[in-house]
This record gives structure tokens, C-alpha cells and sequence, in this order.
């Protein structure tokens, strides 16, 4: 099974926003379905770039991960607008 990381951003920003509970529900889902194209859509998982992925807990927020042979390391969450600014710092 692949296995899951969270950054010390990532951990912090989920607390902050008090969204623990959807969060892990979320990172359940995408363990058990990454690499499986047609769980992917039900996920709302995207690739933004090499290795770069996201999906989303609901309509207003997402998870930005790298997915590496075996791993996924989730790095950030937010809203789509924090997304963006945080794209454009990892440029």
C-alpha cells in the first residue's frame, strides 16, 4: 500500500482551519485510490506538473501533494486562491 506523508506547513495549515476530521477522511480515500484512474475523478485528483497532484476535501479546499514511487507527501492546503499563490512560489 502507499504510504503517507505530511509536511510540518501541511499539518499546521489543517489545524489552523480546523478541518482535521474531512481531511483524514480525504487522505484515507486518495491512499486507497491513487494510481487508480477511475477512482481518480470520484476523488477529484489532478496533476498539476511532474509529480505534483492535487484533490480536493469539498467544493472550497484542497490538498497539494507530491507523489513519488510509493510515497505521497502532502505539502499544502487551502483555498483555490492559496493554491495559486503557493503554485507560483514553486516555479
Amino acid at each position: 500500500m502507499i504510504s503517507i506523508e505530511l509536511t510540518r506547513r501541511f499539518k499546521d495549515l489543517v489545524r489552523q482551519a480546523g478541518r482535521e476530521a474531512e481531511v483524514s477522511a480525504t487522505l484515507k480515500l486518495v491512499q486507497l485510490g491513487f494510481g487508480n484512474p477511475h477512482a481518480h475523478t470520484g476523488l477529484a485528483i489532478r496533476k498539476l506538473g511532474k509529480n505534483l497532484f492535487e484533490c480536493r476535501t469539498g467544493r472550497a479546499w484542497r490538498l497539494i501533494f507530491y507523489a513519488q514511487k510509493g510515497v505521497l507527501t502532502f505539502d499544502f492546503a487551502g483555498n483555490h486562491d492559496e493554491v495559486q499563490n503557493y503554485l507560483r512560489h514553486q516555479r
